[in-house]
């Protein structure tokens, strides 16, 4: 057996996501390059590690032996690492997030400073939609959540890092007229929707419903980057977070529609389970958040309170 630990990385990978596509965005490696490492580990074993029915991946029983012994194999290169930094006097550790895909906007800033600080420690970031990020808090797959939109169905505590504001945002191919609208302007818009399980979308929703609103739903798109890039090229309208526009506003490219109601906001929060027991690479993460988050605010995100 010649199978090397960037093998077995990226076959756990595989078997937590089901798919070479979504191992290959997690990795930030190419998926034909995800592909042929599969391929390599597999041509060492005689029994198949996974099997394509109708297009979809699926691993079998002997894979899920063979993921379960990388995990193990992996934890304990890690257990090494961690051991040697800390002979030298360093903090190490990995450090487990699970972000909203929108999140990718702010969480970078909270955690640059930390990282510098401390260099041994690994980061686990995981950057996905709402639905997903709570269930991997809900399984103990990670230390911290963030999110805008606090789940309902578990015990959770928190520290509140920064405000979430949603606007009515189109393309500038065609000028709105500079006065607040009505809601009822949603009925003539062909809007763009996030997917189901968006913390994005259960917003817009709630507006929606709340204010009994008859709308036209044009498309549905899976990550806040594929709805701008549709609201840029003329495709329709969408309700978008601040956070992830300040570059196409600034440039022109797009605009917010002042509508009453808007914006919309809630609060950017770092969760993690009630009772949750900490490594000291999370609790050391929890104080810097605590002590810092005014700051970074403050130096980072000053161009956000022009916008009210």
């Amino acid at each position: 057996m010649n199978y090397t630990l960037h093998q077995l990385q990226i076959f756990l990978k595989i078997t937590q996501v089901q798919s070479v596509t979504k191992a290959a965005e997690a990795l930030n490696l190419t998926q034909p390059a995800v592909s042929i490492q599969l391929k390599n580990l597999q041509d060492q074993f005689d029994i198949p590690l996974t099997e394509i029915v109708g297009r979809k991946l699926f691993v079998t029983d002997f894979g899920r032996e063979i993921a379960t012994a990388a995990e193990a194999i992996i934890d304990q290169v890690y257990a090494i690492n961690h051991k040697t930094m800390s002979y030298k006097g360093q903090l190490t550790g990995r450090l487990k997030i699970s972000v909203v895909s929108t999140g990718k906007y702010v969480m970078p800033y909270f955690l640059a400073d930390f990282l510098k600080q401390h260099q041994a420690i690994e980061l686990q970031l995981d950057v996905t939609n709402k639905a997903r990020v709570v269930e991997s808090l809900e399984k103990n797959e990670v230390d911290f959540s963030l999110v805008s939109v606090l789940p309902n169905e578990l015990m959770i505590q928190k520290i509140e890092l920064m405000q979430n504001k949603l606007y009515l945002v189109s393309g500038t191919s065609h000028p709105h007229e500079d006065k607040l609208h009505g809601k009822s302007i949603f009925e003539n818009l062909p809007l763009i929707y996030r997917e189901a399980g968006s913390g994005t979308r259960q917003m817009m929703e709630k507006f929606i419903e709340q204010n009994d609103l008859q709308v036209r739903k044009k498309m549905e798109l899976t990550s806040n980057e594929a709805v701008k890039q549709a609201v840029l090229a003329g495709l329709g309208c969408s309700v978008m977070p601040l956070i992830g526009i300040k570059n196409e506003l600034i440039n022109g490219q797009l605009q917010i529609i002042p509508v009453e109601g808007f914006p919309i906001k809630s609060t950017w929060s770092m969760i993690w389970l009630k009772n949750k027991k900490f490594s000291p690479a999370a609790q050391s993460f929890m104080l810097h958040l605590e002590q810092e988050k005014d700051r970074i605010v403050a130096e980072k995100f000053s161009w956000f309170e022009q916008y009210s």
